[in-house]
Order: C-alpha cells, then structure tokens, then sequence
C-alpha cells in the first residue's frame, strides 16, 4: 500500500519506519527542510534504540522517503495519517490542535480518488469529526474517510511495541475504511496482535484514558512509597504484594520522582479539560495531576533532608535527566523540577545522562555536565539517582567513594539494595524504603557523614 505520514516527529517517524518495515511504500512529510534533508541523509533527529537502522534499511531498498513536497505524496496515496504534535496550549491546559487542523486543511484539496485519513496524534474526543468538517468544507468532491487510530508507543521501546502491540485500535464511521486499515496491519496477524474496531470518539478517548489510568497508577504507588517511609514498611514488597494480583498487575507500580515525559504530563491535563467542558469533571485525574506536580518538589525536599536539612554551597551530583531511560527526552522530566528547586535551596548541580545533555544544555542553567557518573561524582556531597539508566546499575562504589566529598546515594529509582551500599561505606535513601537510622538522622539533623 501506499502510504503517507504528515509529520515526521517521534511518533510519524517510528509509525513511518515500522510500516515501510512491514513492506508498504511510506513517504514521511514534514515542513522542517533541515529535519527532511537530515533524514536524507540518515541523520535521525531523536534517540530511539533502533531506529536509526530500521531507517536506513527501507531508505535503501527504497521503501522509506521523506519529502517537504506535500502534493505528490498526498495525492498517490492510499492511507495518510496525520501525526504531528498536539502540546498543551498555553492558558488553559487544552490540547493544541492548530498543527492538526492545519495538516487536515492542507491534505484537502489535493485528496484524489477514495483516500482514507487516519488521526495518528493524540487528540480529544471529536477532533475526527472536526477533521472530517474541513476536509469536506475545502474539498466538498472528496472522497475520503476519516477514521483514528492512536499509538501506544513507550519512549525506548517503541519499535517493539509497533511490531508487537498489545492492541490496535481502530475508530471508524465509514465501514470502507475497515477493509484498508486491516489490509495496514496485515503483517500483525502472525502475532495475532488483536485489532479493536469501535466508533471514531470511542477510539478517540482510548488512548486519553489508557494514559491517564497509567499515570493514577505511577501516583498511587508513590504515595503508598511516602507510607510507607511513615510506617517503617517496603514499597517494593507492597507493589509485588499488589501486583501478583491479575486484576492489578505488576507494571507501573516503581515508586519514584514522578511522570514526565511527552504523553502523560499533557494527556491527563487534555482529558481533565475535556471532561470540564462536557460538565463531566474527573476528580481522580484532577488529583493524580496536582500530585505528581507537588511530587517533584517534595523529592527535591528528600534529597535536602538527605544531606542534613542544607544544601547551600553544596554540590549535588545528578544522575539521569530525561524523563525515562533510553530515550534523549527531556520533558517534563522530573529532573527539571528537582534540580531547580536544589538551585533554589543554594546547592551546586552537577549532572550526567547518557543521551539527554543536548536537550538538557538548552532546559538547565549553571549546571556543570560531566562525561559519566565518576566525573560528577567529584566532591559532591550527594549522588542522586534521578533516572535508571543501566549505565547507572553497577557502579563502583569505591571508586565513587574515593572522589566524593560525602558517600551519600540518593536513590529515586531504587535499583539497589541497602545493604550493598552501606557495604561500601555509604549512607543510602531510596524511596518507600525507610531505616531507622536515616529517619534518626533527619530528625536528629545528621550529616550522611554521621550515618555512613
């Protein structure tokens, strides 16, 4: 088939790469002629595991194009979807549609024959009958269906989740749409990945409400983690306890700084402010939100309880800055706010992430960036853990001790165990995990030094 992507961000380049892998011709467009020619030239603009090869592979055998010329693209093709951003705008929270409705306005007049048109952004309910609106007030001849289907791709693991997706949902109101978006996911049948038809709107308020469930989860967890350092208990032990059981299950109950990222942050605010205006309002999300929002700042507030109450003129080395590991994205990482709010308090950032030091040069001011965790790790007073990397995973804590001012380990991710720290002749905090000398220590206002 013929395929078209408007859009060629994170979301219309993997769907983009995955389908040309599955043997349709795609051509990916977008209006950025530095991004198209970077592309040209196998210049991959985001960090996804993968995907730089996956590219370069049905670039080759020609499978795979990218193109600032919308016409030819828009007009030889069988399926276009549109995937181009949908950020919160500004002043209220809602999601920004101006960049769909701009793609829908710009297909248009140039549609030929019988096309299907496909929602791949996230967008709020009825935006595909808004959509269909446009395209039948510019172009009243065309012959075109309109039909969403979201993505459920996680950051770092999107290739897999596209080869092998839990489902695929498919919203439609014309049932010859039915036909061609099955004929698209053809090559998923050998996973017998399910293929869930439903109405446009329906499909529309899957994705918002898989996200925004998710995100309820990530809170929920974090605060049982915050009990349990009141009650002596393991948030770790908890979130098995729960997890074994089917009807809950074991993913996304890691306790933590909180979400961030591209979807969860803007999706739940997008779904809060949709269900305002249809009188509908959804407390559990409007709570879930303000939570993770005060969470960041109140582990900021741990790590300075951390090191005695004071981090003025102290350096705070910092571990991971994107949002998630394996991927170079940096918003809404936790990292954003935590590290403020140390810089507000006096401290010295120092910080090291992988992949995410480009994007996190243009977020943070006065940080010094160091090439891994034993360079940011020189006298400092504290090392915190913000974002598991495995490059983080087995460090060496003698080498670390012999460099840092003060053997503290902040663990925000909880990847390793106390004892194994305390071991090496460090103090270590991790989230939901209380001891009883740490809790000793902050309320006798200790320095790590005493405790290690």
């Amino acid at each position: 088939m013929r395929l078209t992507m408007i859009g060629s961000g994170y979301v219309g380049l993997v769907s983009g790469a995955c389908l040309a892998d599955f043997g349709h011709d795609v051509v990916c467009v977008d209006k950025d002629e530095g991004k198209i020619a970077a592309l040209k030239n196998g210049q991959i603009p985001i960090f996804e595991p993968g995907l730089d090869s996956l590219v370069a592979s049905n670039a080759k055998i020609g499978r795979l194009s990218f193109t600032t010329d919308l016409s030819p693209a828009v007009e030889e093709a069988d399926v276009i979807f549109i995937a181009v951003g949908t950020p919160s705008r500004r002043g209220d929270g809602h999601a920004d549609l101006s960049y769909v409705y701009d793609a829908a306005r710009s297909i248009a007049p140039r549609l030929k024959g019988f096309t299907v048109v496909v929602t791949k952004s996230t967008v709020p309910v009825g935006t595909g009958d808004e959509i269909e609106k446009i395209i039948r007030k510019t172009n009243p001849s065309a012959d075109v269906a309109v039909v969403s289907n979201p993505e459920f791709l996680r950051e770092g693991a999107a290739i897999d989740d596209f080869r092998h997706p839990d489902r695929i949902v498919v919203g439609l109101s014309d049932e010859r749409a039915r036909s061609v978006m099955t004929e698209v996911y053809r090559p998923l049948y050998l996973n017998q990945s399910p293929m869930v038809f439903t109405s446009r709107r329906t499909s529309e308020l899957i994705k918002y409400a898989g996200n925004a469930f998710l995100a309820m989860k990530i809170t929920f967890i974090n605060e049982i983690a915050d009990l349990c350092e009141q009650t002596g208990a393991n948030v770790q032990e908890v979130a098995r306890g729960i997890g074994l059981d089917k009807r809950i299950g074991p993913k996304f109950l890691n306790a933590g700084p909180g979400y961030g990222g591209s979807c969860f942050p803007k999706d739940t605010l997008a779904l809060i402010k949709t269900a305002q205006d249809y009188g509908s309002p959804m407390r559990l999300i409007e709570t879930t939100e303000a939570i993770n929002t005060a969470r960041k700042r109140s582990i900021a507030r741990k790590i300075v309880n951390a090191c005695g109450g004071d981090v003025s003129d102290r350096k705070i080395a910092i571990l991971g800055l994107t949002f998630k590991p394996n991927t170079d994205d940096m918003r809404e990482s936790p990292a954003l706010t935590i590290v403020q709010a140390l810089q507000d308090g006096g401290a010295q950032i120092a910080a090291y992430d992988p992949e995410g030091m480009a994007n996190a040069k243009g977020m943070m001011e006065n940080v010094e960036f160091g090439t891994d965790a034993y360079d940011v790790a020189k006298d400092a007073d504290a090392l915190v853990i913000v974002t598991e990397w495995n490059a983080f995973r087995a460090m060496d804590f003698s080498r670390l001790k012999q460099v840092m001012k003060t053997p503290l380990l902040v663990d925000l991710r909880n990847i390793y165990r106390k004892e194994e720290v305390r071991d090496e002749g460090f103090a270590y905090v991790g989230v939901g995990r209380p001891t009883e000398d740490y809790l000793s220590a902050v309320r006798l206002n200790l320095t790590a030094s005493d405790i290690a």
